[in-house]
């Protein structure tokens, strides 16, 4: 079955970095496009950041262009997501899942549980 474990989250101050971990089975990794998707306090869960299955196209999200970057380990079935220059709107638990394809974005299977991203003095 499908899996998609997120981890690397915490408590950081504003201007700090987290590095987020997502470790994906149940399906072959290499082929599927991945993302990021946060929801944050009283939000929709949005898309952050997206990656092709080979890892060469990224797009991100224009609040968090240019502060996050997106990369993916094939040969370990894992998803990072670096986040640097966290600001208190970052706070969020943040997801990662398959999308149907890089363009779109549509999240392809179940939630995990998330890990959460506290950005506060």
């Amino acid at each position: 079955q499908v899996q998609l474990v997120e981890s690397g989250g915490g408590l950081v101050q504003p201007g700090g970095s987290l590095r987020l971990s997502c470790a994906a089975s149940g399906f072959i990794f290499g082929d599927h496009a991945m993302s990021w998707y946060r929801q944050g306090p009283g939000k929709e869960r949005e898309l952050v950041a997206r990656i092709s299955p080979s890892g060469v196209m990224r797009n991100y999200s224009d609040s968090v262009k240019g502060r996050f970057t997106i990369s993916r380990d094939n040969t370990k079935n894992t998803l990072f997501l670096q986040m640097n220059s966290l600001k208190p709107e970052d706070t969020a638990v943040y997801y990662c899942n398959a999308i149907t394809n890089y363009n779109t974005g549509s999240a392809l299977y179940a939630w995990g549980q998330g890990t959460q991203v506290t950005v506060s003095s």
